[in-house]
């Protein structure tokens, strides 16, 4: 299927590995050229050169952290000097530490705050100008299961994800009569270093073995697996293409049937 990506722009966050590196990726397969950004700068720009020899789009490499409003900022202004406007937009970020609510700190969830919504929110804010006047938009949000189906011992993704899932509502609205879409993906329990953590903090808790606690969860998803981040990055860039233009402000789960409600 041709997506109509090639010659687009897409800013990819939190895309030196796991789900944001699998969504680049697919980006560029289809032609987009990218601008990535991740905290470390080394792992960055081995990403960045590994997808720009595997698919020969050009590729920059912008080293900054969402939790900081100012490197937010930078981020988005280095992707306009580097191409002149971005199209695609996929916020992403690492996940906040596992908590319970008296667990987790005053400063806890101000920090997960800050890189969740706050990183999301200043990341639009620069780029939808263009879009609109350009006419053309698409803006992909990497929140969670969490956000249909609540997970134990996770308040923070719990809470602050869901923020950002009513944020993108209400935006895809209001951008829509300009070509504009807002759109959330679901990652379900998917095999990144991420799950990794957050196995052996359950496990811990628990008291059992890692390998229990994988096995009690895949148990619970009717797929029978965990999921592979280049299936969420399949779904992500239809919803960045042409082909996707009447879908908007839609929260899709790619999870293998583990969320049990309707919608």
């Amino acid at each position: 299927m041709e997506l109509g990506l090639r010659g687009r722009v897409a800013l990819v966050a939190g895309s030196s590995r796991g789900l944001g590196r699998a969504i680049a990726h697919e980006l560029a397969v289809e032609g987009a050229s990218l601008v990535l950004s991740a905290r470390g700068r080394e792992r960055l720009e081995e990403t960045a050169l590994a997808i720009a020899t595997a698919t020969g789009v050009k590729v920059a490499p912008v080293a900054a952290d969402v939790s900081r409003v100012e490197d937010v900022r930078r981020l988005a202004s280095s992707a306009l000097d580097a191409f002149g406007r971005v199209d695609i937009l996929v916020t992403n970020s690492g996940g906040p530490p596992p908590g319970t609510f008296e667990s987790t700190t005053p400063e806890a969830w101000r920090a997960a705050t800050d890189t969740l919504l706050t990183s999301a929110v200043e990341l639009i804010r620069p780029l939808l100008p263009g879009m609109k006047e350009r006419r053309f938009g698409r803006i992909l949000n990497v929140t969670s299961i969490t956000v249909k189906q609540p997970v134990e011992n996770l308040i923070l993704s719990n809470a602050l994800r869901a923020a950002v899932t009513g944020m993108a509502r209400s935006l895809s609205n209001e951008v829509a009569p300009f070509g504009i879409t807002v759109n959330n993906l679901l990652p379900g329990y998917t095999r990144t270093e991420r799950l990794l953590e957050l196995a052996e903090a359950s496990a811990h808790r628990a008291g059992t073995p890692v390998g229990e606690w994988s096995e009690r969860l895949v148990r619970d998803i009717p797929a029978g697996r965990l999921g592979d981040p280049r299936e969420l990055a399949a779904l992500a860039a239809f919803l960045a293409s042409d082909r996707a233009g009447y879908i908007t402000g839609q929260s899709i789960a790619v999870d293998g049937g583990w969320i049990r409600g309707l919608f």
